[in-house]
């Protein structure tokens, strides 16, 4: 059992009177996450929505009949709540009606769970998100040394649990949730008529990473209106398989207005989708790679740690461009990524003259650590 960063923060919200939501995608160890919190608890009573009973009882149940399902335990979990319909007005009354017992829920697909509880749910729950394991989840396990030593196979296998876990057996396990486990949720909903596309799109935005991304011009490639481009990626992003980076744009007339980005939350998914797992000396993607997972290490630093920040990139007409950037009270801090430490960098005139009030930061192989603790 690999220690997650969120376990503490989850425990100490128990018995405020809220409900504890944890987000995120399938294969992230959410139920094990919930399973190894409630071993130190009694009175748990375990749900799980992949039951067709559960789904059926909880779907429309009043205050009554959940008093007599909960009985006298005081933690009542609901796993893959995501599948029982109207999941947020069930999780209200418990939290107004039954306030002696702990709720907490788990859920794999944004788009159903967030939807049924976002207006039920107001002011009365705690939310989480769980991403694949993390750079400092990965160091407190196995120490800062030997992490740092993964670093490659980071890069080219990610860090799903049962990747990490299970090594010599990456490939078929990376295969396996990019196949179809990882958008199962996803290729349910009624607006997705023909999966075959949603593939094409994954790997159309794989090769990609790390450039601006139109949604015209892949709709073209693929043979997709670019208007269901748009709400195949929304729905990506609600399946925690994909985030959006936008470019910031506030003083220059030359700065990209409406660029956007695209991002795998895990390596080793953008690598499976792109069939690659070759050697990085054997590939001409290393510095797309390492973007990807900086970027996707530092939003899980953010999210688990609170560091509460706008996120974006910079780039002109003229293609001078910053990888990214955090707005933190009013600063803007600044980073350039570079695979190799020996590459030189520095902030383009233009960026700095307009935007006086930053800090820049160059990462690469020497001082990422930094960047990601």
């Amino acid at each position: 059992m690999i220690k997650r960063s969120l376990q503490e923060n989850i425990e100490s919200n128990f018995f405020k009177g809220k409900a504890i939501i944890l987000l995120g995608p399938r294969q992230t160890g959410k139920t094990t996450l919930i399973k190894e919190i409630m071993n130190s608890h009694n009175k748990v009573l375990w749900l799980s929505g992949d039951e067709p009973d559960i789904r059926e009882k909880l779907s429309s149940i009043n205050s009554t009949d959940l008093r007599f399902l909960i009985g006298k335990n005081k933690f009542l979990i609901i796993d893959e709540a995501q599948r029982i319909q109207n999941i947020g007005l069930t999780l209200k009354i418990i939290i107004d009606q039954i306030p002696d017992v702990q709720l907490v829920t788990t859920g794999s697909s944004a788009f159903n769970l967030k939807n049924d509880t976002d207006e039920p749910l107001t002011g009365r729950k705690f939310e989480y998100q769980l991403f694949p394991l993390s750079f400092s989840e990965l160091c407190n396990q196995f120490g800062f040394l030997e992490e740092t030593r993964m670093l490659t196979r980071r890069l080219i296998y990610g860090s799903y649990p049962d990747v990490v876990n299970n090594p010599g057996n990456e490939k078929e396990i990376l295969f396996q949730l990019s196949d179809s486990y990882l958008y199962k949720d996803l290729l349910t909903f009624e607006g997705i008529k023909k999966p075959e596309y949603l593939f094409k799109l994954l790997k159309a935005l794989a090769l990609q990473v790390g450039n601006e991304v139109s949604y015209n011009e892949i709709g073209q490639l693929i043979g997709l209106d670019n208007q269901i481009v748009e709400k195949y990626i929304d729905l990506l992003e609600k399946s925690f398989v994909i985030f959006k980076l936008t470019a910031l744009k506030r003083n220059l007339r030359n700065e990209i207005k409406k660029g956007k980005k695209i991002y795998f939350y895990d390596n080793g998914i953008l690598n499976a989708v792109n069939a690659q797992f070759a050697n990085l000396d054997k590939r001409n993607d290393v510095g797309a790679l390492w973007e990807n997972y900086l970027i996707s290490e530092r939003i899980k630093k953010i999210h688990y740690n609170k560091l509460w920040s706008n996120q974006y990139f910079w780039r002109t007409h003229e293609q001078k461009e910053i990888d990214y950037i955090e707005d933190k009270d009013g600063i803007l801090h600044s980073y350039e990524f570079k695979w190799n430490s020996k590459t030189k960098a520095k902030i383009p005139k233009s960026f700095a003259n307009a935007y006086p009030n930053h800090e820049f930061n160059l990462i690469n192989k020497d001082n990422y650590h930094e960047f990601l603790r």
